[in-house]
């Protein structure tokens, strides 16, 4: 699918993400592994959903969507019938993750616990990112897996089983490393302690200890014991690395008011709002409240004069998702942005350093690539041009925001890759632009 964007004179509208991916993947497999009948709203949208369901479903968890639910009042629901661990069963094939790291991450941890044998796959970008950063804890702890080129990379065959609690320290930040480990441990003997090189996203420790998990975390630390589960309503935030397109859009355009509902503003996830405000950003925080211990509020975003800033070391955790956006609010920011080790960004679904750094070139912008990030110079003039996705959420979105800004037409080829966490990205762009148009 091929989009073609003009930057509107003025940009003033609502915008109202997917519900956040992290959150609704793991409300939908704790509960899973809950025992009792949990109802989740405003789950996340997108390719990504429909792969944590079909592995779900895989191993016969019982899950029905309802469109109104008469019972918490949504439009939509997902209503979760826990059978505990236990009440799972063998696959009659193989799972299939599609392009989500983040189901086959997190579900490789439930498979762990279960004692029976499963293959998990996905898409062939899924199939080329790294797989041993959950290979070797799962080992350690007693389950048995193999995969291709030495069992680094999918498919993954797991043999689960009784499992052991073991003390591991992360090489690297990863929430979705973190998470799997905990998920496997509340079915291990023992303590399972994971200590974390630098802070990343805690939507799994949060859920788990709103629904009775033996959860304990001191700063960098979190330890989980054998627990069970009870089920948990949930109305999933806003997804805020959705939202930061919008924020991006509403603080680089010369003449913009956009508000984001309802987003979540968990600490470990507003690392973008830490950088846009310290690049000097006009955003507003309204409306706080409170869903299952993930806050939420509403973000107005405004035109701002944005300044050039480093962004690194423990913050990149905090923005992993949000540095291709973020790259794009550089181009307008007065003087340097450096970005730096980062290179957990060449293993996404695309080598995301490397194409945002060419497409962001296409349109004009003084942006040079380094092994661990990149460097853009500010206040270049970025002009339209044909650009690609390659395949990537991320990447296409951030085009679609360029175009917003861009002097002349940007098109973005295959921006359908938006669809795998947005999907209503585009329709919800062209509406502020036609409210506004030229």
């Amino acid at each position: 699918m091929r989009q073609v964007i003009s930057a509107p004179s003025r940009i003033d509208g609502v915008a109202a993400p997917p519900g956040d991916k992290s959150i609704s993947h793991r409300a939908a497999l704790l509960n899973v592994m809950a025992r009792g009948t949990a109802h989740i709203s405003n789950f996340c949208a997108g390719d990504d959903r429909t792969s944590m369901l079909r592995c779900l479903n895989g191993l016969g968890a019982r899950i029905e969507r309802k469109f109104p639910c008469p019972t918490c009042r949504s439009d939509e629901c997902f209503v979760i019938e826990g059978r505990g661990p236990d009440g799972l069963s063998e696959p009659t094939d193989v799972l299939d993750a599609g392009n989500s790291g983040t189901t086959l991450r997190l579900v490789a941890g439930l498979l762990a616990t279960r004692p029976f044998f499963t293959v998990i796959t996905g898409d062939s970008s899924l199939r080329g990112r790294p797989m041993d950063r959950i290979v070797r804890p799962l080992t350690e702890m007693g389950a048995t897996l193999m995969g291709r080129r030495e069992t680094s990379q999918a498919p993954l065959a797991i043999q689960g089983g009784d499992l052991q609690g073991i003390d591991y320290a992360l090489p690297n930040a990863s929430a979705q490393v973190k998470s799997c480990i905990l998920i496997a441990g509340m079915c291990a003997e023992g303590v399972t302690t994971v200590r974390q090189p630098a802070a990343s996203r805690d939507h799994t420790e949060r859920m788990m200890r709103a629904m009775g998990a033996d959860v304990e975390v001191d700063e960098l630390t979190v330890s989980v014991r054998r627990s069970e589960l009870s089920p948990l309503d949930i109305h999933v935030p806003c997804d805020i690395s959705s939202a930061a397109f919008w924020l991006v859009a509403g603080c680089a355009h010369p003449n913009a008011r956009i508000t984001v509902r309802e987003v979540g503003i968990n600490p470990t996830r507003t690392g973008v709002l830490d950088v846009l405000q310290a690049m000097g950003a006009n955003i507003k925080v309204d409306a706080i409240r409170d869903e299952a211990g993930e806050p939420s509020a509403d973000l107005v975003a405004q035109s701002s004069k944005l300044e050039g800033i480093e962004i690194s070391g423990d913050l990149i955790p905090r923005v992993i998702d949000e540095l291709p956006v973020l790259a794009l609010a550089a181009c307008f920011a007065k003087g340097t942005t450096v970005i730096k080790d980062a290179q957990e960004l060449r293993v996404k679904e695309s080598d995301r350093i490397r194409a945002t750094v060419q497409t962001l070139s296409k349109l004009g912008a003084k942006i040079e690539e380094r092994p661990d990030g990149m460097v853009i110079e500010g206040g270049a003039s970025l002009t339209g041009a044909e650009c690609e996705s390659y395949g990537d959420h991320r990447i296409a979105m951030t085009i679609g925001i360029a175009g917003l800004l861009a002097k002349g037409k940007v098109t973005i080829d295959g921006a359908e890759s938006a669809n795998a966490s947005y999907p209503e990205f585009w329709s919800t762009l062209h509406q502020l632009i036609e409210q506004h148009s030229l």
